[in-house]
């Protein structure tokens, strides 16, 4: 990257904000109380993300006599489910490419799941009046090379020959230009019905207040510290008290796991975004994007991007940053070489764009686990429940974990706890230092992937083999 080119690009992040946009709200709720003194429950739910708000609602919602607590370290919704893209995917399996690929036999239960599952989400936002920005408005995934193109035209093939193209539809340069005009897309595939776009931050605001008004006491800023059976139940520690419960289900995803075997599955990957101030309505005219679907593009190392309610685009992707030792801390959260190289990817992508700021550029860690997708679990006898890995595919896919936790915690067997998906966990990763060095190579060797046609290497091709992997 040239030094003027890099000094044009970043000129637009003279006055960016590092600060999710999300979270910049002034309608921003007050955090509840923290937790002082002894509590009882018949649940307790730790985390107050979307795991953890999906598992308290639902319980609430399968028996309004339950009594449920909900423990948060910070405030609900500070972590990976305030800050997201907002892209809420009925996949499953983060993305069809990777649930045909692990679970063929299931695949076609798994999408009938997954669609349920937003179907569920789109009726709870209307039931519950969550007031979150909520269009399912479709993605199209992009192809921004010729390889791609072709390689998207192939895989539109097979989703036909094996029944999975229900609601996909395959558009060709000129037909994805027409939708949003990019002279860098070469072709696309339109899922009409399987994303909705949402506010994720208004989300779990919403999320909270439907807890709230089912009865669920929510303790904010109040970290569990630890985990232990007592009596029949369980006992977990807080710094200014505990709560004894029957059952716990955990929703910390990529925060330590209370469960400590379970730790060694997942590992914080960072990702990175930008939000531009809203567009004009002649800016708005000049990339089309009528049609307000999300965007991703095809290659290894990708982007995704989509509007607004107030019509910003948000860009984020790209750059998946692995820090030695799995550390999560706040300092990693803001990235400048990361935010420079997204924006001079963003004006790639829309020229006509140019004299656009960005308001805010962000980052923060996910979870990631081998296979891309969530695991599930039990312990202590099957009295603590757990759902984790949702490897940034999350926003739609808690609400189904949390019914497998539900459904577990009540020991049932149910059409979610008999499938494989559930039933098997991922492989665990490294310690260190095999972990680190696997992931840099694997970066590399995507990498070189997307500028050499596509073509996995021998490192990529084991990989595939043994069922391992590492995404932007």
């Amino acid at each position: 990257m040239a030094p003027s080119a890099m000094s044009h690009w970043t000129k637009a992040l003279s006055e960016a904000q590092p600060v999710p946009y999300w979270l910049d709200d002034p309608g921003r709720p007050h955090p509840e109380p923290a937790l002082t003194g002894v509590e009882t429950c018949d649940l307790l739910v730790v985390g107050g993300g979307y795991s953890g708000l999906w598992t308290a609602l639902n319980a609430k919602e399968r028996d309004p006599e339950r009594d449920v607590v909900l423990l948060e370290g910070r405030e609900v919704g500070w972590a990976a489910s305030g800050r997201n893209g907002g892209f809420c995917a009925a996949s499953l399996t983060h993305g069809l490419p990777n649930g045909l690929t692990r679970w063929p036999d299931e695949i076609h239960r798994l999408e009938e799941l997954g669609a349920r599952n937003l179907d569920e989400i789109e009726k709870a936002v209307a039931r519950h009046d969550l007031d979150c920005d909520f269009e399912r408005t479709g993605e199209i995934d992009v192809a921004t090379e010729t390889y791609q193109a072709r390689e998207l035209r192939h895989w539109y093939e097979e989703l036909q020959e094996k029944g999975l193209a229900d609601g996909v539809e395959f558009l060709d340069a000129d037909a994805v230009r027409e939708q949003v005009a990019s002279p860098t897309f070469e072709a696309g595939l339109w899922d009409r019905r399987g994303v909705a776009m949402l506010n994720p931050a208004k989300l779990v605001w919403g999320l909270k207040r439907a807890c709230l008004r089912l009865g669920v006491r929510v303790y904010e800023n109040t970290p569990a510290l630890d985990l232990r059976s007592y009596g029949a139940g369980m006992a977990v520690r807080t710094p200014y008290g505990s709560v004894r419960s029957r059952k716990v289900a955990l929703g910390t995803n990529i925060f330590p796991n209370l469960v400590k075997r379970v730790r060694a599955y997942t590992v914080p990957v960072y990702d990175y975004a930008l939000m531009t101030e809203p567009l004009s309505a002649q800016q708005l005219a000049s990339i089309g994007w009528k049609n307000r679907q999300g965007l991703g593009d095809s290659a290894n190392q990708f982007h995704y991007f989509r509007l607004s309610a107030d019509n910003r685009i948000l860009w984020g992707g790209y750059d998946a940053v692995y820090q030695y030792g799995g550390r999560v801390r706040a300092e990693y959260d803001d990235r400048p070489e990361t935010y420079a190289k997204l924006a001079g990817h963003f004006f790639t992508c829309f020229p006509q764009l140019e004299g656009v700021r960005f308001t805010h550029a962000w980052g923060g860690a996910i979870d990631t686990c081998s296979r891309f997708s969530a695991f599930y679990g039990t312990a202590h006898h099957g009295k603590v429940a757990y759902a984790a890995g949702y490897t940034g595919l999350g926003v739609g896919a808690t609400r189904f974990g949390a019914d497998v936790m539900l459904d577990l915690l009540a020991g049932e067997s149910t059409e979610r706890t008999s499938l494989e998906m559930v039933r098997k966990k991922p492989l665990p990763f490294p310690p260190e230092p095999f972990a680190w060095t696997g992931i840099a190579l694997t970066k590399w060797s995507l990498a070189r992937a997307d500028s050499h046609g596509g073509r996995r290497n021998l490192w990529l091709r084991t990989m595939d083999k043994l069922g391992l992997g590492f995404d932007s």
